[in-house]
């Protein structure tokens, strides 16, 4: 623009007016004009909020005025993110509410019964220990009196950590714990094991560390170490980590959420996620040093067993584990639509052999050609499915306007697949080899090439298949079903989820016929329908070990499949 000025100041007096935005949250040095050739930038940087910041909202009306930035869009916020905001925001712990008509007849007593024992044999002189029940769950935190109501009971932490599985679904409703174990290459099982709450345990926090500490370790094949008098160490600091990563899970998770907590071992890796966003920048978290608890009386009660830090340096020793394995570093992730954060902990060596053949397929003869720092993004890429400038320099040293201008390069020769904008930039690696038996879409001169949605010269596509030409019955019977959808330009976003579902019903689809029968980009497609699908268990992946595998495909979960499965 040439004169910047009345923007500039227009946007000042909307920011600093309390009827138009609930908080102040840019500082001067946040707005910056550059001149460029004769015309002028207005550039504004927004600052991520701090968690007693949010919900940052417009209009005097958080429900309404709360709005996320996704990818290239800005989107409402629903009622549950922003009352998950406003927990958070909260400097009372989530976990110290007294709970109203629940006593020590809502504790399972064997759970206790375990928890005294572990807290004896490690430490056998502690006074607590002479306690009776509620005595040592009121010094634990499990057990308050609120001195301003005179209100007496059992506490959130107390329910969780050694509750009954009933009583903790009164109180939260949606509390949810799925550990799966997929060992096994067969793309039919979803899972080898499965651990859920089926009424056969208490599947109180307590409970659930022991049962799933046990597998997460079984058969864990690292080396093993000696202690400074030649004695073999049964225990690595891989399982110092991978404790670490599941008390951090447990004890970190917004149990208020409807979201639950999931918990996987796969052949090359672990990957564990719960509901809750970081509470501290992501950068600090990887400095270490920083410790900011959503429950700090769960993470209390696990500390006097010995497990979990309190000084925000568990995820440095998981670094550390991993980096003497010379494994993939691990990767933490927020997922802002879902308000989840997970912890990617892979077990393959930054350049595994399977990867790399992966890749020479993919990229041909010019993979040979590449530096070591287009093969690293690459390697991760295909790893983490989705990448950042950010998430590369966790791994590298390069400046990041190198590490930008490799990603363009990658990206201009159709090795990588760019989405969103400025600081929500991803990259993926494009899905452009699919086997004729996924593949089921007509040559492009077929697809209408007025369609605003997806331009027939699309990238994206992959190749068209002789096994299901353009006049396929079958093929015909599914655009018949995605027409009200591929002509609408606006639609509800359950109209959509339902007419996936239809198409996925008798056969998995990869997400380039998908993205063209429904007339949408596949972008749009992956993150918005088929990824929040898979987490809420309505569609299944043909490769499920690796979810960016290059002949992906999806399928709808039947019904008695999915009942099946939760009986498991």
């Amino acid at each position: 623009m040439r004169n910047p000025k009345n923007l500039q100041q227009e946007f000042w007096d909307n920011h600093n007016n309390r009827q138009k935005l609930n908080r102040s949250i840019c500082s001067n040095s946040d707005v910056e004009v550059k001149k460029i050739n004769e015309y002028q930038l207005l550039i504004i940087h927004i600052p991520r909020a701090t968690r007693t910041q949010r919900p940052v909202y417009i209009n005097n009306n958080p429900m309404t005025g709360t709005y996320k930035r996704n990818y290239e869009g800005d989107y409402r916020c629903h009622k549950e993110e922003i009352e998950q905001m406003f927990r958070d925001a909260s400097n009372e712990p989530q976990d110290f509410q007294v709970l109203d008509n629940f006593n020590l007849n809502d504790i399972d007593p064997d759970t206790l019964k375990v928890f005294r024992q572990r807290f004896s044999n490690r430490e056998p002189d502690h006074p607590w220990l002479a306690y009776n029940d509620q005595q040592l769950l009121h010094q634990l935190g499990g057990w308050r009196r609120d001195r301003n109501s005179s209100k007496e009971g059992l506490t959130v932490a107390g329910l969780l950590m050694f509750g009954r599985e009933r009583s903790i679904l009164d109180a939260f409703p949606h509390y949810s714990l799925d550990y799966q174990e997929k060992l096994s290459d067969d793309p039919e099982k979803r899972w080898t094991y499965r651990l859920t709450l089926d009424g056969k345990w208490e599947a109180n926090l307590l409970n659930s560390y022991y049962r799933v500490y046990g597998r997460l370790i079984n058969n864990l094949d690292v080396p093993f170490q000696l202690d400074k008098d030649a004695v073999r160490k049964d225990e690595t600091h891989v399982h110092e980590a991978l404790r670490e990563a599941l008390v951090n899970t447990l004890i970190h998770a917004d149990h208020q959420s409807s979201r639950p907590i999931k918990l996987v071992k796969s052949i090359d890796g672990y990957l564990f996620s719960n509901p809750g966003r970081l509470r501290i920048p992501l950068q600090r978290l990887y400095e270490g040093g920083t410790s900011d608890p959503r429950n700090p009386h769960l993470q209390k009660m696990f500390q006097m067993l010995g497990l979990g830090e309190k000084a925000g340096s568990g995820f440095g020793k998981i670094l550390r584990a991993w980096k003497e394995q010379q494994w993939l570093s691990p990767l933490v992730s927020e997922k802002l639509d879902l308000e989840v954060t997970s912890v990617n902990l892979p077990m393959t060596s930054f350049i595994p052999e399977a990867v790399e053949v992966e890749l020479k397929r993919i990229i041909g003869d010019a993979y040979r050609q590449l530096g070591d720092l287009d093969r690293i993004i690459l390697v991760l890429a295909h790893q983490f499915e989705e990448i950042s400038n950010t998430d590369i320099q966790r791994y590298r040293s390069e400046h990041p306007r190198d590490i930008s201008e490799r990603l363009r390069n990658l990206v201009q020769n159709g090795w990588l697949h760019q989405s969103g904008k400025c600081r929500g930039t991803r990259y993926t690696l494009p899905n452009q080899n699919f086997s004729a038996q996924l593949s089921l879409l007509p040559s492009s001169e077929h697809y209408p090439p007025s369609s605003e949605h997806y331009p027939p010269s699309s990238e994206h596509y992959p190749p068209s298949s002789e096994h299901y030409p353009p006049s396929s019955e079958h093929y015909q019977q599914l655009e018949a079903i995605a027409e009200p959808i591929r002509r609408k330009g606006r639609i509800s976003k359950d109209s959509v989820r339902k007419v996936i579902l239809e198409l996925c019903s008798q056969q998995y689809l990869p997400l380039g016929t998908l993205a063209q029968l429904l007339g949408r980009e596949p972008d749009t497609i992956r993150n918005h329908y088929v990824n929040p699908m898979i987490d809420e268990g309505l569609l299944e992946l043909k490769h499920p070990q690796l979810r960016n595998h290059p002949q992906q495909a999806y399928r709808t979960v039947s019904r008695s499949h999915f009942l099946s499965a939760q009986d498991e």
